[in-house]
Order: C-alpha cells, then structure tokens, then sequence
C-alpha cells in the first residue's frame, strides 16, 4: 500500500504543477493577446507547455523509468505524445464546454483543469500499460 501512496501523491504532485503551468501560460497568452483566436492560442500554449514538463517529471518521479538512450527516450516521447492527443481531446472538449456554457475565463479555467484531471487519470493507465514498460524478455530455454 505504501508503494501505491507514493505513486499516487507523486503523479497528483506532477499533474497538479503541470495543470499550474499549463493554465498559467493560457492565462499569460490571454493577457497578451485578446486578439480573435485568444482562446485556440492560449490552450496550444498551454498544453504544449505542460507537456514535457510532466513527461519527464512522470518517467523519473511516477514510474521510475529510465530510458537506454536518447533514441529510445524520443520513441517513447513519441508514444507518449500520441496517447496524450486523446487525453487532450478530453481536456480540450471539457473547457470549450464550460466556454460555451458559461462564457467566463474564470470557469473556462475550472473547466480546463476538470478536464485535465480526468485525462490524467485516464493518461496513467495508458502510460503504465504502453509507454513505461520494459519488453517482456523471452523466457529461458524458449
């Protein structure tokens, strides 16, 4: 139970400073542009800002991973990202909705960091199952 706790409080830890970036650069993109694509701007912003940051954060900290090389840290990125597309289309989705059903940044926000914390909880299961895993050896003697 103890190793499951730390998983837990460590990847709430990295989800939470990641969703602080993520709607902190949308907000700061929102102060500096009011312009007719604020809103698409300031999310691309903000997702691809969080992005990294709790990929490299997750791989160390989550799942204790370490990649053999560069080139095997890119293709596991690369997977990464690509897992990530769903879970941001949930993200995306859930703050355009409280966009459109409220009209306020303030609950365009709320609605931004609902739909991050539910892509991160189904992000985790992904990550555990396809992108932090090491190949199954073969077994002896096969």
């Amino acid at each position: 139970m103890k190793g499951l706790l730390r998983i837990g409080l460590a990847y709430a830890l990295v989800a939470a400073l990641a969703t602080a970036v993520n709607i902190a650069c949308q907000a700061l993109v929102i102060a500096l542009y009011q312009g007719p694509h604020a809103i698409v701007l300031s999310v691309l912003v903000g997702t691809a800002s969080g992005l990294p940051i709790k990929y490299s954060l997750e791989k160390k900290h989550v799942f204790g991973f370490r990649a053999d090389s560069l080139r095997h840290d890119g293709r596991l990125f690369m997977v990464y990202t690509f897992f990530g597309a769903f879970t941001t289309l949930v993200f995306w989705g859930t703050e355009y909705a409280f966009h459109a059903a409220f009209g306020t940044d303030g609950m365009r926000y709320l609605g931004g960091a609902m739909g991050l914390l539910l892509g991160y909880v189904i992000r985790y299961h992904l990550d555990k199952r396809f992108v932090f895993v090491r190949p199954q050896q073969p077994a002896a003697g096969a």
